[in-house]
């Protein structure tokens, strides 16, 4: 038998669907991969008996004919994701070993349809980050090395331990949540595909909160069919979520292998930035190449205020989330530290549960809503977030129906590379300047595999649709997922 733990959730739903095999079998499998490659720091917390029940009693329903549209698939959680009776930590310190007594909207969507949880998984402490090593847990490593290189490399951020999992067979696909680029970026650092769905299309009920106007969860998988599956299961509307959107969600698959003739792909001239690695340039031109021989209509759009994207979104999600973790202040939950006052025992949670890239965030969050800053800095930069969102608007109604970006400006690069006591936090944060944009309008916005660098490692084309137009997106990113071929990372854990 094939081994189970390469196969696409596609090719996995039919041999379960066959009985080939069983979700027990599957499920064993890839509990066996975890064990294997825990050098990689992927998973926080392994649930294994949790894995094997869920496994047996979804085995049974396929028996009787009522397994749900994943019945039987292994998945890893996200960290941000609040599970009943498992801890959720958001990889800091602060929560300790909070354990939710409810669950996500998410991930219970994800149980409703047969799903099997294997475990939690590592990211950035409160998704504020874009290489996971800003976890309470130590970093993620990348499964992908430099040809001939033993240097371990990061698997992007914040979703990295999302896209290392799936990129090493670890689960057959993760949920991830995207602020400005966290689940675009690790995908394609690690060769696997992830799309940020348009803001309010899936539930945010019961995820941590770092930035709550650009938060938006969505999946990370082995291929484009996969994350169209794991979307449509994902997406839908909650009463619970009031930024949620009532609209129906469309049978995301349908849309693979649709004809792509006659669509307009716009390519944003201010994405062409000063410095970018030639074969970044290179797999740009050969992506809108594929696209052409598909049919579709390549068009020169103009986002003019692409360059402010990257300062605004550094006010606006600090902003947003000095505000929401303001809740972590060791009265209710999760770490408390002595102090003798309560003024001294939030001051020693909050030093001692926030790491530092957290406590940098929030320092510049409350410095620019203060009073005499407010004004200067986070009212203009949502001045400038409305202006983002009108280029967007501007091209589509030229009838553009999608646009082509790199999703990053380079390949994934060493741990410890860009950070450190030394390092400068915007050389970091420039990671994410073709992402953000799609998080500041509310886009969406999905990472393919494309090709690789000339040291052998995984680079990925980005594809930014209308809103609720997912369903373009996967038909353009199979286009480019089947003219690239699928890759996987040599075997060294």
């Amino acid at each position: 038998m094939t081994d189970l733990t390469s196969l696409t959730l596609a090719e996995a739903r039919k041999g379960l669907a066959d009985k080939t095999f069983t979700s027990l079998e599957l499920t064993d499998a890839h509990l066996s991969a975890i064990e294997k490659a825990r050098v990689l720091n992927a998973f926080v917390m392994e649930t294994p008996d949790r894995a094997r029940d869920m496994a047996k009693a979804v085995d049974e329903k396929i028996a009787k004919g009522e397994g749900g549209p994943l019945a039987g698939i292994p998945l890893g959680i996200k960290d941000l994701f609040a599970t009943k009776g498992v801890r959720t930590t958001a990889c800091s310190k602060i929560l300790g070993n909070f354990v939710p007594t409810y669950e996500s909207t998410i991930t219970s969507q994800l149980w409703r349809d047969g799903a099997v949880m294997l475990g939690k998984l590592n990211n950035d402490e409160f998704a504020m980050g874009s290489a996971n090593e800003t976890s309470c847990f130590g970093p993620v490593a990348n499964p992908w090395r430099r040809d001939g290189s033993n240097t371990t490399l990061v698997p992007g951020g914040s979703s990295g331990g999302s896209a290392s999992a799936v990129a090493a067979l670890l689960c057959m696909g993760a949920t991830a949540t995207d602020t400005g680029g966290s689940i675009r970026q690790p995908a394609a650092f690690t060769a696997t595909v992830g799309i940020k769905p348009t803001y309010g299309r899936c539930s945010r009920w019961g995820i941590v909160a770092f930035a709550s106007s650009l938060d938006q969860a969505g999946p990370i998988a082995r291929s484009v069919r996969d994350s169209a599956m794991l979307l449509r299961s994902m997406a839908g509307h909650d009463p619970k979520d009031t930024t949620s959107v009532d609209i129906p969600v469309p049978d995301y698959e349908a849309a693979i292998g649709k004809s792509v003739k006659g669509k307009r792909i716009g390519i944003p001239k201010e994405y062409r930035l000063d410095g970018m690695p030639a074969e970044i340039e290179k797999l740009w031109s050969e992506g809108a190449a594929w696209l052409k021989a598909a049919g579709a209509e390549l068009v020169e759009v103009s986002l003019p205020h692409t360059k402010y994207a990257l300062p605004a979104y550094y006010i606006v999600a600090p902003a947003e989330a000095s505000s929401n973790l303001a809740r972590y202040d060791g009265v209710r939950y999760g770490l408390r530290e002595q102090g003798k006052n309560i003024h001294e025992l939030y001051e020693n949670t909050r030093a001692e549960g926030f790491g530092a890239e957290v406590r940098r965030r929030v320092m510049i969050g409350t410095y620019v809503l203060s009073a005499g800053y407010y004004d200067a800095y986070y009212l203009r930069a949502q001045k400038v977030r409305t202006l983002i969102k009108k280029d967007f608007e501007d091209c589509f109604a030229k009838g553009v129906d999608a646009i082509l970006t790199p999703a990053t400006p380079s390949a994934a690069f060493g741990i410890g590379e860009k950070s450190g006591e030394d390092a400068d936090p915007v050389e970091m944060y420039l990671n994410d300047i073709f992402t953000v944009t799609v998080n500041m309008a509310g886009l969406p916005g999905i990472a393919v595999p494309a090709g690789k660098d000339a040291q052998g490692l995984p680079l990925g084309l980005q594809l930014i649709g209308r809103p609720f137009d997912e369903e373009t997106l996967f038909s353009l990113g199979e286009v480019i997922e089947q003219a690239a071929g699928r890759f996987t990372p040599a075997r060294w854990w």
